[in-house]
């Protein structure tokens, strides 16, 4: 194996000094003198051959290669964090499951497929991060996630070497404040004509089909608003800001925590779950429990 000789403590100051903006900042953060962090990434620069940061202002930025090393840096640093932390769970019997989960998939969904894994032998410490699927599609493939949930599949031909699992479907319903949803219940689904709808954006998988449903049932609504987040939309739909569709597997909890009531069923509506992993074969242990916990009926 190659050699090259570089030297990651003189990175990692470098890392640092990026992010803090300046030599000073860096140094009080880690408890160092200035002179020191100067000298070690001058050696860094010497050795690598490229100058990696350069003033602006009174800040120090990074140069083109100094860019380049920073987008190295944050895939590096962060990584050998989750190594120690893994080396001392390993100590202590327990397992530590990173999950991505994104930022259009109801969160109640998220929690009672993760739920199974508070419920093993082995304690499991769970890493939970929201972001929008591609970033977490990265993440995944750069080694920061075990697993991503997410309510759509990874598109065939893609550049990442990521794999989709289907975990389950359920049909929808539509929900809304009890006021809403008792004027707007009647005549199911063509009592929708001009109702007051909350939808996910375009880019969600389940748009697409709502638009079509409604399209075939010759009802127009008027769209309040769009959203990423699921959570969002569920907070303005409790607020009776507009009705809104969430999975049937969730009627009751939607009901309780949100006090909104059915308005109608969609049964021809589905939306899927799916688990996104680098292996073709699930081997986590937390994540089978997943899947375990979705063929017994989770759904």
């Amino acid at each position: 194996m190659k050699n090259s000789g570089l030297n990651f403590r003189h990175l990692y100051f470098f890392w640092m000094v990026a992010r803090e903006g300046g030599v000073t900042r860096a140094a009080e953060r880690l408890g160092l003198a200035v002179q020191t962090i100067s000298m070690q990434i001058a050696s860094l620069e010497k050795s690598i051959g490229k100058q990696l940061l350069e003033p602006q202002g009174r800040r120090l930025v990074p140069t083109e290669a100094g860019r380049l090393a920073l987008s190295y840096c944050e895939q590096i640093f962060p990584l050998g964090d989750q190594l120690q932390e893994a080396l001392d769970e390993a100590e202590t019997g327990k397992m530590r499951l990173a999950v991505g989960i994104s930022d259009s998939l109801p969160k109640l969904i998220a929690f009672r497929l993760l739920q199974a894994t508070q419920q093993m032998d082995t304690r499991v410490h769970l890493v939970c991060m929201e972001d929008e699927f591609e970033n977490l599609l990265a993440d995944l493939a750069l080694g920061k996630l075990d697993v991503v949930l997410t309510d759509r599949t990874v598109r065939a031909g893609g550049s990442l070497k990521v794999f989709s699992h289907l975990l389950g479907e359920s049909d929808m319903k539509l929900f809304g404040a009890p006021k809403l949803a008792r004027k707007y219940r009647r005549n199911f689904p063509a009592g929708l004509q001009g109702a007051p709808l909350l939808l996910p954006t375009r880019n969600n998988a389940l748009r697409g089909r709502i638009d079509a449903w409604l399209l075939e049932r010759k009802v127009r609504p008027e769209i309040v608003a769009e959203f990423e987040d699921n959570a969002m939309l569920n907070t303005f739909g409790r607020n009776g800001l507009g009705l809104f569709f969430a999975p049937s597997a969730l009627a009751p909890d939607i009901e309780d925590q949100f006090g909104a009531v059915l308005v109608g069923d969609a049964p021809e509506l589905r939306e899927h779950f799916y688990a996104i992993s680098n292996a073709r074969k699930i081997t986590h242990p937390a994540i089978e429990a997943i899947f375990n916990a979705v063929h017994s009926g989770l759904f």
